[in-house]
């Protein structure tokens, strides 16, 4: 779910801004260890597809709607900072293109979405995956 513009006071939205702005910064110094023409390539496909799948809305009560994130796919696949960067990308063009959140918002829903959403569910991956190396655990952590 995208947080429309007037939904945070502008307190909120310059914090989850700078935070925002604080965390792309370090997915991006993040990424340029392993940047590599591969990881480009990825990235841009792993947009589309989530770009894709955050079409797909349903309702929700109180006048607005959610929709699949991708944000512990991108992480999954791409590594955490990639991920990020990726779903950024993804809410910046929502945002700017299709009107699909606020621009005064944007700072908040890249917090929730590509930093909170990203790295969070990396950790939990991260996490099971260093519980048990089998292929159970793994699978059970990737879902």
């Amino acid at each position: 779910m995208h947080i429309p513009d007037g939904f945070v006071d502008l307190k909120t939205a310059v914090a989850t801004g700078v935070l925002s702005a604080g965390g792309l910064a370090g997915a991006i110094y993040g990424v340029k260890k392993y940047f590599k023409a591969r990881v480009i390539a990825l990235m841009g496909v792993m947009s589309a597809l989530i770009f894709a799948l955050q079409m797909i809305n349903f309702t929700i009560p109180g006048g607005t709607s959610g929709h699949l994130l991708g944000g512990a796919l991108a992480a999954i696949i791409l590594g955490p900072h990639a991920g990020a960067i990726v779903i950024s990308v993804v809410l910046i063009v929502q945002a700017l293109v299709f009107m699909d959140g606020g621009i005064a918002a944007l700072g908040s829903n890249i917090f929730n979405m590509a930093i909170i959403g990203v790295y969070g569910s990396f950790l939990i991956y991260w996490l099971l995956c260093k519980i048990s190396r089998s292929r159970w655990m793994f699978l059970f952590a990737v879902g």
